[in-house]
């Protein structure tokens, strides 16, 4: 399997994470504060998820 695809997926990444900022900088800084003010605990929690559904979309992308 080749991994051709992974700089234009990092690219789509930045692009796709630079939205927040660039048209709602006052939202977005809101939310980077609400977001440091919770628990440790809960974070990993939604990174855990946030992990678990990528791998599944990859997965359905990818195997046929």
């Amino acid at each position: 399997m080749t991994t051709d695809w992974i700089w234009p997926a990092l690219a789509l990444l930045l692009v796709v994470e630079g939205i927040g900022p660039l048209l709602f900088p006052n939202r977005w800084q809101a939310y980077l504060r609400k977001l440091s003010a919770e628990p440790v605990q809960n974070l990993r929690q939604l990174g855990l998820v946030l992990v678990f559904a990528g791998i599944c979309w990859l997965w359905w992308l990818l195997v046929p």
